[in-house]
This record gives structure tokens, C-alpha cells and sequence, in this order.
């Protein structure tokens, strides 16, 4: 693949939901051009709204299509590069599995996580704690249920590393800042500390670590 064929990330390394697909591309070893956005730049903001009109990355440029949101890049990547190592299994049973742990992570350890995060940045006097409130009992469930399987699977969905766990990796990482694992949940700690050492997931945090300035919370482990 030349450099012309690679695919276009637009992305911040230090975004979580972008975290998630550059997570794939090194699990897949897909070479792809990176374009860094900062959204605080009104033309680089712009320019991404021009791809993707609701502005939020990663958006993905490939072969003529502009592919948004993380899980469906994700999706996109296996359909594209079929050669690859699967993030999602062809088998229908386990795509489910995968499919559903990817949305439970997404769902109810990603949006809490950067709920309590965001409130942290509100202006004065525009806090929401009721909504940080509910976000931590969110948390505090999604916990108890990763807790209860992950002693019993390696990975988010069985065996096999896959979507869920690009998904998982993030979203834990960063959630462990502001609601630690430990001590009430060491299963679902040492799974994160599975998949901190998975190679893919090692550079992403590495190449994240510049920009952990950007992070309001006082932890940043």
C-alpha cells in the first residue's frame, strides 16, 4: 500500500474514542496517514465539520468514504482489510458478544467517564452534580458487572482480543482516574492491566502521555 492508498485518521491521541480505533489500526497493522485535530482551532474544527457536520472525531478517509464513529470504523476496518486480524468474528454468535460488550463499554464506562470529565472544565456556576452523580452510580454498576466476568474471560467477549476491548482499554484507563478500580474491584483491575500490556494498547497510552495536562482530574496515573 503506498502512502497515496493509506487511509486518513482525523483524531487527538489523547481522545478516548479515538484511542479506540488507533487501538485496531496497530492490533491490524494498518498503515494510515495521522491528521492531528485540535478543536480549539476554529479552522481545523471547521475543516472536520466539513467531514463529519456533528464535528467529534475519529472520523476515517478511505478510498473515497469518510467513516465516522469508533465502533463503525472499527467495522469498516475488518471489511476493508479482510487479511487482518478480525476485531469483529465472523461467527454470529460471537460478533453478538462482541458487538454487545463493545456497546456496554461505550455505553456505560465511556459517556459516564466523560461526564464526570467534562463537568470538571463547566464554567462557574454551570456544574452539574446531579448529573455527575448519576454518571458515578453508572459506574459504580458497570463496575460490578465487569467484575463478576472478568475473572471468568482474558477478554472483554471470551478468549480472543477484539472490538470490546479497544472499546474496554480507554475507557477503563481513564475511568480508573476518576473512580478507581481498586480495592472494591481487583478482577476488573487485573483486566486492565491485561490489557495495558497488550502492545497496541501500550503505544497508544505512550503516545497519549504529552497531553495528560489536558486531563481536569487530579489523578493521572
Amino acid at each position: 500500500m503506498t502512502e497515496a492508498e493509506q487511509p486518513t485518521l482525523h483524531y487527538h491521541p489523547f481522545a478516548s474514542f479515538c484511542q479506540k480505533v488507533l487501538i485496531a489500526l496497530y492490533e491490524k497493522a494498518i498503515p494510515f496517514r495521522p491528521n492531528l485535530v485540535d478543536l480549539g482551532d476554529p479552522e481545523e474544527r471547521a475543516a472536520l465539520t466539513r467531514l463529519w457536520p456533528f464535528g467529534k472525531f475519529p472520523v476515517l478517509e478511505d478510498a473515497g468514504r469518510v467513516v465516522a464513529e469508533s465502533s463503525s470504523i472499527i467495522e469498516y476496518l475488518d471489511l476493508r482489510h479482510p487479511r487482518a486480524p478480525r476485531m469483529v468474528p465472523e461467527e454470529p454468535a460471537s460478533a453478538l458478544a462482541v458487538r454487545t460488550a463493545d456497546r456496554f463499554y461505550d455505553t456505560y464506562v465511556h459517556l459516564p467517564m466523560q461526564k464526570i470529565v467534562t463537568d470538571c472544565i463547566r464554567p462557574e456556576g454551570r456544574a452539574d452534580p446531579q448529573g455527575v452523580e448519576e454518571a458515578r452510580a453508572t459506574l459504580a454498576t458497570a463496575y460490578a458487572m465487569i467484575e463478576a466476568e472478568a475473572g471468568a474471560r482474558e477478554w472483554a467477549a471470551g478468549d480472543r482480543f477484539g472490538m470490546a476491548d479497544c472499546a474496554a482499554a480507554p475507557a477503563l484507563f481513564y475511568a480508573n482516574w476518576v473512580q478507581p478500580l481498586l480495592p472494591d474491584h481487583p478482577a476488573a483491575a487485573a483486566y486492565l492491566a491485561r490489557l495495558r500490556a497488550r502492545p497496541s494498547v501500550a503505544r497508544v497510552v505512550e503516545e497519549a502521555r504529552p497531553y495528560r495536562h489536558l486531563f481536569p482530574a487530579e489523578r493521572r496515573g
